[in-house]
């Protein structure tokens, strides 16, 4: 486990997928992930990539050749060489290699950063296009905070507040995790969403289009919990596993399949487009409390 820190946060990332484990409030003596509890989902935070959701029928098509690829992709099951480790910051790296070109027919370097300042931890995701041809590609996050936070507080006690005041539908997703064709009503002229184990029975909440950069964990039994900034991704999921103690805040640069998709990769939604020797990079960050 690589270990990053400064005088208020203690970060653990697993190399195995630069998959976050913990984050630890050393003056509140608090955690704040998911314990990865296997009885209702043992992962905390695992990077999707190069695809983001479940494809239809689980493959692709590119350059008319089909091939199969998992939900979110094989990043989060990879080992990442850590490439750069000081005492408040850390980088992995993961490489194209003979693994995951009969995956994806692309050659990419995907470095994954984690930086404390103060209260606030800075995730980046930074691909760079090392072939000859445009890279197509989705990357998100999927980190998994603990619900209830602070001791003697349930989960309904809690509830997300977006900074502004939101009008938006959500997708909902079929039983093969395919984005349906029609949204439904989600948030009516409101900036809140009070948590229940019930509002994830279906899957998670997926949003387009937000005028929030921001979503926040408040309770009113607590002083302690976050502000999570995903102003550079135009998805968000929100999900938790049924019944378990915490939610998920997902920032995507890529979504789903819809039912009806071609399954062809360039014209997928959300899909980027990368030329080559170029860099994508895209930042979210988590403010504690």
């Amino acid at each position: 486990m690589v270990v990053i820190e400064n005088d208020r946060l203690e970060i653990q990332i697993n190399p195995k997928g630069a998959e976050l484990t913990s984050i630890f409030h050393l003056q509140h003596q608090l955690e704040y992930m998911w314990s990865g509890d296997p009885a209702f989902w043992a992962k905390r935070s695992p990077v999707l990539f190069p695809i983001v959701g479940t494809l239809k029928d689980n493959s692709y098509v590119f350059n008319e050749e089909t091939y199969s690829l998992n939900r979110h992709g094989f990043a989060r099951d990879m080992d990442f060489e850590v490439e750069l480790k000081t005492s408040s910051k850390a980088v992995f790296l993961l490489k194209s290699n003979d693994a995951t070109r009969k995956l994806f027919p692309f050659e990419f370097e995907f470095r994954i950063s984690y930086e404390l300042r103060k209260s606030v931890l800075n995730v980046s995701y930074e691909v760079l296009n090392s072939g000859d041809d445009d890279l197509f590609f989705s990357v998100g996050g999927h980190p998994a905070f603990a619900v209830p936070l602070a001791e003697g507080t349930q989960y309904n006690d809690y509830y997300l507040e977006f900074e502004e005041v939101e009008s938006v539908d959500r997708w909902p997703i079929s039983a093969e995790g395919l984005i349906e064709k029609n949204s439904v009503p989600f948030l009516d002229k409101s900036n809140t969403v009070v948590l229940s184990r019930d509002l994830f029975y279906n899957d998670a909440i997926v949003l387009k289009n937000l005028t929030s950069t921001t979503v926040a964990l408040r309770s009113g039994k607590t002083n302690h919990g976050w502000v999570f900034d995903f102003a550079d991704f135009p998805y968000l999921g929100i999900w938790a596993a049924k019944n378990a103690d915490f939610i998920c805040i997902e920032p995507w640069c890529g979504i789903a399949d819809a039912i009806d998709s071609n399954r062809q990769l360039i014209e997928k939604e959300g899909i980027e487009q990368l030329p080559p020797n170029e860099v994508f990079s895209r930042t979210w960050t988590l403010e504690l409390f």
